[in-house]
């Protein structure tokens, strides 16, 4: 994850339940009904939330990629990914799902994509109907916040936590568009070791799974080299810091008032109150996937942190 790390080093993260091969097969059931694929990726991990087998699932289908979580991401890269999606020829929105942030942009380019098949289902004889809609993504990236954003209702059991929608659900938006929900999947093998250990970072991989002193220390180091300011700023650090992750996490642990009997730092506190307010944006504007510069394929590199 830092530059002193070798890739070979990093935890290996895996997390792929039951559940989520139904859901494969539940999505390839259901891909005929609609018309449009909204292919929510969280705009942190742009790349990493891509999950590549859905890539192969919905060839054929038009598809709409929304980058949600916008508001927590560096506006910069978010911009240079964007630019990045129109270059390849796929059709790429900036959302903000909890705040309602970039609604109008993404109905108004799901209805154009989806116009060529329902007008061709009205002119064979078919009665006019809305553009049906299947909203795809990773645990955790949104989808029931975005229905629930588009349908001004709860509609949908919603939960920061992944892995909460467990089968599909139809919900009727307006009298122009019908969205098909479906549960998050992953893949069942991150072949590179740095994508299962981002997609912690932002809680798309369940927590209980692994270490999490040893990946908050990662996201520490990544953010020391990175955002050492913010680090300062968000917990009032003195400098120099720390130049390993587990004194670091021990320094936030002692500023925050994280003690136990004889002065010790409660480490798990520690690092719960790291990752949640990373989490939550209060570590600053991060993306922690760069573009790729490829244009054959959306690749990570070792040195993936970008703040603003």
């Amino acid at each position: 994850m830092t530059e002193k790390n070798n890739i070979k080093e990093l935890p290996r993260l895996q997390w792929f339940p039951g559940h989520m091969r139904k859901a494969q097969r539940l999505i390839e059931e259901n891909l005929k009904l609609v018309d449009v694929i909204i292919e929510l990726l969280d705009a942190r991990v742009p790349a990493s939330s891509a999950n590549p087998m859905l890539a192969e699932m919905i060839a054929g289908t038009p598809r709409l990629i929304a980058l949600n979580k916008s508001d927590l991401a560096d506006p910069a890269m978010t911009k240079a990914w964007l630019n990045y999606f129109h270059i390849q020829g796929i059709k790429a929105v900036a959302i903000d799902a909890n705040k309602g942030k970039g609604m109008k942009q993404l109905m108004s380019e799901v209805e154009d994509l989806a116009r060529p098949r329902t007008e061709r289902f009205a002119k064979s004889g078919g009665r006019p109907r809305a553009a049906r809609c299947m909203i795809l993504g990773i645990p955790n990236v949104g989808k029931s916040s975005l229905i629930n954003r588009l349908a001004g209702a709860a509609k949908t059991k919603t939960a920061n936590m992944p892995g909460v929608t467990r089968a599909k659900q139809w919900i009727k938006i307006d009298k122009n568009l019908d969205l098909l929900d479906m549960p998050g999947i992953l893949w069942p093998k991150f072949e590179d070791s740095s994508v299962g250990l981002k997609l912690a970072f932002t809680g798309a991989i369940n927590d209980d799974i692994y270490d999490q002193e040893q990946v908050v220390e990662l996201l520490l180091e990544a953010l020391l080299r990175d955002a050492p300011k913010r680090l300062i700023e968000r917990f009032k650090l003195p400098e120099p810091l720390p130049q390993r992750g587990h004194e670091l996490l021990e320094l936030i642990g002692r500023k925050r008032g994280c003690l136990v009997k004889g002065g010790n730092v409660d480490i798990d506190k520690a690092q719960r109150i790291v990752m949640a307010e990373f989490r939550a944006g209060k570590l600053g504007h991060v993306t922690l996937d760069q573009v790729p510069t490829s244009s054959t394929e959306m690749d990570t590199n070792e040195k993936v942190t970008s703040a603003h």
